[in-house]
């Protein structure tokens, strides 16, 4: 085999969400990386911006939860969501969204220590790099991936150095493939795609605006434009999204993808958003355009050898609901820890066979679930009539009829109404981002049941400490200051919660630290303890004794559950983490 130029323990191609998050991951792990990206830049336009609250605990496991807060426009500012003509048109209705109802806020407040958030890609990015640098990983930019073959000891990729026009090689035990919805990774490595590509196409055109007297009094990020005559591909809708309140913006215009892309020229995009605005009097400074398409696509299967992929690479589907980045950050928060244990020696080589066991079925659910999400706007436009005719005019007079004093025009204001009401499913799908329960070797049955929901799993989030189910987050007062129960564990670390009359398990985990080489972080909860349970709400959602234990793995994943202590704790958390980590 040729001498590589370069030697690194992971190689990742991609700088977005997912490699990114990944670098300051292994970083943080001490795992060495090399992250690549064939640009000269992080992203230079807004892209993803919905930073759900499972997103911001990664975040705050990584300790950027501030600094990503100090850029973002709280939540508070993302609710309004609003269909209307144009933004000085007439209004059909609005929705609140993103938890912003008062009936919603107290479940994403129970469910998180974190706030959901929305931060333009542009901004993320760099954050997540800047940290990756500072913790140790080595960041190339202008840096393409070529190609890649793999043996049973490493990987070996061909990179080009885009300025020298050079190729070069890199050695690697383990290649992450983060490169995006056209992803080469995946086809190198032979993953199975389901689904459809290129199913219709959009053109973004990011823009700046003052446009405060249209949006300043219902502060939203999204609002729908809907311009009977309209030729709005896509989403079927118009488009207008804040990126920085209330002078950045983004728009959304459709075209035809059977079509080529119509050219995109500062003149038709200003044209296009004065449209959508419905005043072209308001000074417009356009930055950017760019066309992409609506897919519906996930892979199959993740992993193949020493390659494993993320992010848009393996999950393709449409922007609502806001799970892309999100689901490609909790991507990286899966694996990564895996891959530090098994390159550390710690944990066997099986181990990575849960991040395809646990993540796919995401994948899968996540493409499914937001390209669902489009057949909400039908309705819409439905009750508003404009599927009753071709004529732009009769549809102008068909959603002004909806005004008039008389049992038609009642039933649809009513049709409107739940319509508008009917995408919750697209805005506050909180049991989406927050319900996920994993299935893997890395998780310990205790041979109990899945719970049922009490409530619809989609809309909302429901705790669980069942092994496979995230950490429940409750609040705890250490020391006279508040802590949330996912804070007890430091990052990367394992964690053991116990109780009253568990100080054994206190034992066993220093005792298995030692013995197995990695941090567990034990943590007794009740009076007189390391952690106080001042509200009473650890009792209710540990469904184990007092003297019980919840083992947590470095993700927040409860890992294995113990209803009692036994005879010889140490013996039964060595047994499960054993398991766990593939050595038994």
């Amino acid at each position: 085999m040729q001498t590589p130029n370069f030697e690194t323990e992971v190689l990742i191609v991609g700088t977005g969400p997912a490699g990114g998050s990944a670098a300051a991951l292994l970083s943080s792990y001490g795992i060495d990386n090399l992250v690549v990206n064939q640009f000269g830049w992080t992203a230079r336009t807004p892209r993803a911006h919905i930073t759900n609250q499972r997103t911001m605990e990664v975040f705050r496991d990584l300790g950027l939860e501030s600094e990503v807060l100090s850029l973002s426009t709280p939540a508070d500012l993302m609710g309004e969501n609003t269909y209307c003509t144009s933004l000085s048109g007439e209004e059909f209705g609005r929705i609140k969204t993103w938890g912003t109802h008062p009936l919603r806020r107290a479940d994403f407040e129970l469910a998180s220590p974190c706030k959901l958030a929305d931060i333009p890609q542009d901004l993320l990015e760099p954050i997540q790099i800047r940290a990756a640098a500072h913790r140790g990983s080595k960041v190339r930019f202008d840096t393409e991936y070529i190609s890649m073959t793999q043996d049973e000891a490493g990987v070996t990729s061909t990179l080009l150095d885009r300025l020298t026009g050079e190729h070069f090689t890199v050695r690697c035990k383990y290649l992450i493939g983060a490169d995006g919805a056209n992803s080469k990774v995946v086809d190198d490595a032979g993953l199975p795609v389901e689904g459809e590509m290129n199913l219709s196409g959009s053109m973004n055109m990011v823009f700046k605006a003052d446009l405060s007297k249209y949006v300043a009094y219902r502060p939203s990020v999204l609002y729908w434009v809907i311009q009977p005559g309209s030729d709005v591909g896509g989403l079927g809708i118009g488009v207008v999204r804040m990126v920085r309140p209330w002078w950045r913006w983004l728009a959304i215009w459709g075209y035809d993808i059977a079509e080529r892309p119509p050219e995109l020229n500062e003149q038709l995009a200003t044209h296009l958003v004065h449209k959508l605005i419905g005043d072209d009097t308001i000074p417009v400074k356009i930055e950017s355009t760019s066309t992409w398409a609506v897919n519906n696509a996930f892979v199959s299967r993740n992993t193949n050898g020493r390659v494993f992929c993320m992010g848009d690479a393996t999950h393709r589907h449409p922007p609502t609901n806001g799970l892309g980045s999100n689901t490609s950050i909790q991507d990286a928060f899966n694996l990564c820890w895996k891959l530090a244990l098994v390159l550390k020696g710690k944990a066997a080589p099986s181990l990575l066979d849960s991040y395809d066991a646990e993540r796919t079925p995401v994948a899968e659910q996540i493409v499914k679930r937001a390209n669902k999400s489009l057949d909400d706007f039908p309705p819409i436009l439905q009750a508003l009539g404009l599927f009753n005719t071709q004529d732009p005019e009769q549809m102008v007079k068909n959603i002004a009829g909806r005004k008039a004093s008389t049992p038609e025009a009642a039933k649809q204001r009513a049709a409107l109404i739940h319509a508008i009401n009917s995408t919750h499913y697209v805005y506050n799908a909180h049991g989406v981002e927050m319900n996920q329960r994993y299935d893997s070797a890395a998780v310990v049955p205790d041979g109990s049941p899945m719970p049922e929901y009490a409530r619809d799993a989609e809309l909302y989030h429901q705790q669980s400490s069942r092994p496979g189910a995230p950490l429940p987050h409750v609040w705890l007062e250490k020391a006279k200051s508040k802590a949330s129960t996912l804070d007890i564990r430091p990052c990367g670390s394992f964690a053991l919660l116990t109780g009253t009359g568990g100080e054994a398990w206190v034992d066993a985990s220093a005792k298995l630290s030692d013995e197995l080489d990695i941090d567990i972080r034990a943590a007794l909860i009740g009076p007189g303890k390391e952690y106080q349970d001042t509200y009473g709400d650890y009792a209710r959602i540990r469904e184990t004794e007092e003297h019980g234990a919840l083992l947590v793995r470095p993700d927040n994943i409860i890992a294995w559950r113990c209803n009692a202590l036994p005879d010889n704790p140490t013996s039964a958390l060595r047994d499960a983490l054993s398991k766990m980590l593939g050595k038994k």
